[in-house]
């Protein structure tokens, strides 16, 4: 193994870290020798990023294909506004090298997926999973525990955070936790539900500590323990994580050995295999609001997001719509929507089962008429 050596201005820039007895020289030397991974650059990523770099890290990787949105600056501390339509890793970078230069950054500017995932992950001693999609963290999950790296996972929504280590001294991963995903649509994601600004850098913070005691090995890990905060009412739990034995990947018979699509085991269909879906664009729908044609427009998110911005459509949000179905007409065309097109193409899913036939999706939903019909709408 390679000697690790402190130059003297990193001994002075650690030194708070250095002088901690549990800490001291080696723990700062196992720092700057590990190279950790971390999938996402968004409300986690960022105050995981900067703590990490600032704490001597010596390689950092990092994995997300997004780019700077103004809604990302309410909480995703990383970035300013000079940063708005730049990729998410090249800022990214940019902005923990300014904070430490002596680490090294490595940016992967793609989508993670099964083909690459493996790959990508080779070479590294902990990843750190920032993502807030399903498909991924099982993704993650997976190839973590097929290259036997160590997976630091953080969770967010609304006022409510988890952290957890998975896959470290033979503890349990992911899947011992959740073994299945929920059904689509039943969690929505923060961009759906909102996320409380500050929670991302409480939990992201906590996330980039365990991230630390994983590498240094001061301390106990909460491998096998979920920490749960609720920003709200400022409550703790932490809940104890047990080996599953029907656990798919790492129980008594496992059926999983190579990386899945993860898309279809959290039952995601992608939108061309939407057969029957009849759609109309942002632009059709203005042309008919123009010529004040006869047609009922509905919307099917939730009451909060109708309250931000709105078409001026009925409300009727997805899990009522079935509830509802006699507010749907059967004599003119229907044209449904919501934030992007995938819970209103849910709904026109479960109507048609029950024998519509005029319904119509609006394709890209009120984030895209906002973004190619009318700008002065907000968008989130």
């Amino acid at each position: 193994m390679q000697e690790i050596n402190l130059s003297k201005e990193e001994l002075a820039r650690y030194s708070r870290h250095i002088i901690i007895p549990e800490f001291n020289i080696e723990g700062q030397k196992k720092l700057k020798a590990a190279k950790v991974l971390v999938i996402g650059t968004g409300g986690l990523g960022s105050p995981m990023l900067l703590y990490l770099a600032a704490a001597g890290v010596g390689t950092i990787g990092i994995v997300d294909f997004d780019v700077v949105d103004d809604s990302n600056l309410q909480r995703q501390v990383l970035y300013s506004v000079k940063d708005v339509g730049r990729p998410k890793v090249e800022a990214a970078k940019e902005r923990i090298l300014g904070l430490n230069p002596h680490i090294n950054v490595i940016a992967y500017n793609e989508h993670l997926s099964s083909k690459n995932a493996l790959e990508i992950f080779k070479g590294y001693d902990v990843v750190a999973d920032g993502t807030d999609n399903f498909p991924t963290r099982y993704l993650v999950n997976d190839a973590c525990v097929l290259t036997g790296i160590p997976n630091v996972y953080a969770s967010i929504f609304r006022f409510d955070g988890q952290v957890s280590v998975f896959n470290y001294n033979n503890g349990p991963n992911y899947r011992d936790l959740y073994p299945e995903p929920p059904p689509p649509g039943l969690v929505p994601s923060c961009a759906e539900g909102g996320v409380l600004g500050v929670l991302p850098g409480i939990i992201g913070s906590l996330q980039a500590n365990e991230v630390i005691k994983v590498i240094t090995g001061i301390g106990e890990t909460l491998s096998g323990r979920l920490f749960a905060f609720d920003a709200l009412n400022f409550s703790t739990k932490i809940f104890k994580i047990g080996k599953d034995k029907s656990n798919p990947l790492t129980g008594e018979n496992p059926t999983i050995k190579e990386l899945i699509d993860y898309q279809q085991f959290c039952g995601i269909v992608p939108e061309q295999k939407q057969e029957g879906l009849k759609e109309i664009t942002v632009q059709e729908l203005k042309q008919k609001f123009d010529n004040k044609e006869d047609f009922q427009l509905i919307d099917v998110r939730e009451q909060h997001e109708y309250d931000f911005v709105n078409l001026g459509a009925e409300l009727i949000p997805l899990n009522t719509v079935l509830d509802n179905v006699e507010k749907f007409s059967r004599d003119k065309q229907v044209i449904v929507h919501c934030k992007g097109g995938v819970r209103s193409a849910k709904a026109i899913q479960a109507l048609e089962e029950k024998g519509f036939t005029n319904l119509y999706n609006l394709k890209g939903g009120i984030v895209a008429y906002a973004k190619e019909v009318d700008e002065s709408l907000p968008v989130y």
